[in-house]
């Protein structure tokens, strides 16, 4: 199984939280680029304030490596206004796909209008832009009926609300691998997770996000029906190395 087409190989931590400068940090999101174009990994998942510089690097080498982008990230409670303004500008950087946060706490506390509100917008916008567009439910901070019935919610607006044409290019998305779980609880995607977002999802596809360790679990949540995978350690799960990072 060729799992580099699944992969988003993913650096989303800024330079206060790595600990790096501004120009460490855009020299790791190249060696992402040139990873993804030596081994045919699909994309690279970046930070918005980064998507134009490292669209220019992948164009001036003629590669087709997608560059995908988060919005509202990471908590998801920005305004919508927020959201749409962040992305907004990172459609006119250049970035192919936009991974939104969606406000699942407001979801929690039962505002569905907002969360409701918050998707029709962002996907009319990626949408219109021609870009495909991905909702991080944050799993692990849901319980599995909850995880269940927002997948259920999303993929009955965007069938309700979109054409059918366009389903295929919206996502719904497992996590962001910053969520601070308990216990040594998984944050990221864990097959049990991903079962009911895969049960829930309809036409929609699903985005394994966080948690994928092993070329093992990339082929299990690729038979299971996963789309795309996001990890921090693309490159060692091709090679079958320990991956490094825990996201």
């Amino acid at each position: 199984m060729n799992i580099a087409q699944y992969l988003d190989s993913t650096y989303l931590k800024t330079p206060q939280q790595s600990g790096i400068s501004e120009e460490e940090t855009v020299q790791k999101d190249k060696e992402l680029v040139q990873e993804a174009i030596d081994h045919g990994i699909f994309a690279v998942m970046i930070r918005p304030e980064y998507v134009s510089e490292i669209k220019k690097y992948i164009q001036e080498r003629n590669s087709d490596v997608a560059v995908g982008t988060v919005i509202g990230f990471h908590e998801g409670t920005y305004s919508i206004e927020e959201k749409l303004a962040e992305a907004s500008q990172a459609i006119e950087d250049g970035a192919d796909e936009l991974d939104f946060v969606i406000n699942y706490k407001a979801y929690i506390q039962g505002n569905l209008e907002l969360v409701k509100e918050e998707f029709l917008k962002g996907t009319e916008l990626c949408l219109r832009h021609h870009k495909i567009v991905k909702w991080i439910i944050e799993i692990a901070a849901l319980s599995d009926s909850q995880i269940a019935d927002l997948t259920q919610k999303i993929s009955g607006w965007a069938e309700q609300h979109f054409d059918h044409q366009d389903l295929p290019h919206i996502f719904v998305k497992s996590s962001t691998g910053f969520y601070k779980t308990s216990d040594g609880k998984p944050n990221g995607a864990t097959f049990e997770g991903i079962r009911i977002m895969l049960d829930h999802a309809g036409k929609l596809s699903v985005k394994a996000a966080g948690g994928v360790r092993t070329p093992g679990d990339a082929e299990k949540m690729i038979s299971m029906g996963v789309k795309r995978i996001g990890t921090s350690s693309a490159l060692a799960l091709l090679k079958d190395e320990p991956a490094a990072g825990v996201y």
